[in-house]
């Protein structure tokens, strides 16, 4: 093993890093946000809510997330959108795990009692304000372990960009073994990046775990 490369190369991998931690933090703010409508939208009383927000999960959830980026990378362009290779890939990385998100969030809303719902709606609030003060708060914490494990396979899903110049730690990793053609140590740096990001998600989410079950 010969690791002598990495210091000439390092400001790539750092360059990688970031656009990685970057394109994370889109896709984990964006993938919440639309999941937790999506997941109202399942559960919604309004048949044709229902069915968007289901038709959107099951085609999601259904796909591979590459077929995902290539849709958002080489499909819009031809409807005159053109992406570049991080928004494809930060996008396609959002509407992907949002779908699982949905779901998750979704069984979370349907483990609230019903009274919960009925009580809100009896003191005057309306459907979706009884649903954003009342259940929603209940249910995430209910899902908070499973959601956290969603964002962990967002983080890794991220590598995706790599496959459409979206210049994270992939992209950047692929760049320097075709200069170096040191492939198992380039690459092996490359994990070394996203057990920096992965290692301590994976022990706060444990934590985090144990600590909502003993709150229970």
């Amino acid at each position: 093993m010969d690791f002598s490369f990495v210091p000439s190369y390092s400001g790539d991998f750092l360059e990688g890093f970031k656009n990685t931690i970057y394109a994370s933090l889109l896709g984990l703010a964006g993938s919440f946000v639309l999941g937790l409508v999506l997941a109202v939208m399942r559960i919604s009383p309004w048949k044709a809510l229902r069915a968007i927000g289901t038709a959107y999960v099951e085609f999601f959830r259904n796909i591979p997330l590459l077929l995902v980026v290539y849709i958002f990378y080489l499909g819009l362009p031809s409807l005159g959108a053109d992406l570049d290779g991080f928004a494809s890939g930060t996008l396609g990385l959002m509407v992907y795990t949002a779908a699982f998100i949905a779901e998750a969030v979704r069984a979370g809303i349907q483990s609230v009692p019903t009274g919960q719902m009925e009580a809100a709606r009896s003191t005057g609030l309306t459907y979706v304000q009884a649903m954003r003060l009342v259940i929603l708060p209940q249910a995430v914490r209910i899902v908070i372990p499973p959601i956290t494990n969603q964002f962990l396979n967002l983080v890794k899903n991220s590598s995706i960009l790599g496959v459409v110049a979206g210049f994270d730690l992939m992209y950047f990793a692929d760049n320097v073994n075709s200069y170096t053609f040191q492939t198992m140590e380039t690459y092996m740096v490359a994990a070394a990046f996203y057990l920096i990001l992965t290692v301590p998600l994976a022990y706060a989410t444990h934590v985090l775990e144990r600590k909502l079950a003993r709150a229970d």
